[in-house]
């Protein structure tokens, strides 16, 4: 699924188009961001792409939803 990673006054934010969707992120699995996943405050779990550090937000991304610990595409 796109998703858009931003900067906002409260740390990063994940916005989902498809599901007008845009929750602060809360944790990250590797300190550079890209490559692991996040968990949003609304509990999902999103896999984000291998990208350079130095990447500048915001960006729009494939990202997939992990659903019990396996990550799927988004069908709905």
């Amino acid at each position: 699924m796109k998703v858009t990673i931003r900067r906002s006054g409260s740390g990063l934010s994940a916005y989902v188009p498809k599901k007008d969707l845009e929750e602060p992120i809360v944790e990250v699995e590797n300190e550079g961001l890209w490559g692991g996943f996040v968990v949003l405050r609304n509990g999902w779990r999103l896999l984000l792409p291998d990208l350079p550090e130095d990447t500048r937000l915001p960006v729009t991304v494939e990202a997939k939803k992990i659903v019990n610990d396996a990550a799927q595409e988004e069908t709905s």
